[in-house]
């Protein structure tokens, strides 16, 4: 399925019903090239968990964690609904480094959000895998979307 993606309000859209539907072990894969738009639809699928203030991207920490409020008291805080990684694989040159960063135990209950995921071994083989390709038009951007098995009941953008 394709997507337009106009503008960013476009993308923050998007973002936001993707974020309605993830779920704890799903996997979004954004690729695209350079200037795509992976970490600003990033940005708006962590905004649209609840998330206030900044995103860093993670370039050079490659893993940032997001985690929900400690409990209920914690309200207040600033936090996602879900327990989330958000991941950018640019710099790993071979799939077994994200192995050696833990990647598997950042994992444990969470969501992830992948930028490059090639760079990682993919994750299209999963079933909870949401793969965003983003391509850059004259008019905007597209997005195109293959879901997951589990995800095929949830697309509806």
């Amino acid at each position: 399925m394709k997507i337009a993606l106009p503008d960013l309000s476009a993308m923050e859209r998007f973002g936001r019903a993707i974020a309605d539907r993830l779920q704890p072990d799903d996997v979004v894969a954004l690729t695209g090239g350079l200037g795509a738009g992976k970490t600003t639809l990033a940005r708006a699928i962590i905004a649209g968990l609840g998330h206030e203030g900044e995103v860093p991207s993670p370039s050079f920490a490659i893993i940032e964690v997001y985690d929900p409020p400690a409990s209920p008291s914690d309200s207040g805080a600033p936090g996602v609904r879900l327990p989330l990684v958000h991941a950018d694989f640019y710099r790993l040159k071979d799939p077994s480094e994200a192995d050696e960063i833990g990647l598997d135990d950042y994992r444990q209950g969470a969501a992830l959000i992948a930028e490059w995921p090639d760079h990682a071994g993919g994750f299209a083989h999963e079933p909870g895998c949401l793969s965003v390709t983003l391509e850059v038009e004259d008019e905007g951007r597209i997005a195109i979307v293959e879901p997951g098995l589990h995800w095929r009941d949830r697309v509806s953008f």
